[in-house]
């Protein structure tokens, strides 16, 4: 990996021990944060918002698999570090 590939220590990636921080949006009804794995980066088919002319429905770039064996989807902004 050369140093231009290399990602920030704080950045997330697939393997990442993440924290999905719950919203008032959240179809699930969680309220407290829920830990888990990210399994897929959908970076590369995310479209800016600004494109979709909305800013409402956000695209949800990570696919995570909780530790209770639930699989998550969350946007941008999300996430944090576990």
């Amino acid at each position: 990996m050369s140093d231009s590939d290399a990602q920030p220590a704080n950045s997330i990636v697939v393997g990442s021990r993440v924290t999905v921080i719950p919203t008032f949006e959240s179809q699930s009804g969680d309220t407290e944060a829920q830990v888990g794995t990210v399994v897929e980066d959908y970076d590369d088919t995310v479209i800016d918002s600004s494109d979709l002319g909305r800013d409402w429905a956000p695209v949800l770039r990570w696919a995570i698999a909780l530790d209770d064996g639930r699989l998550v989807f969350a946007a941008e902004g999300g996430l944090e570090l576990a």
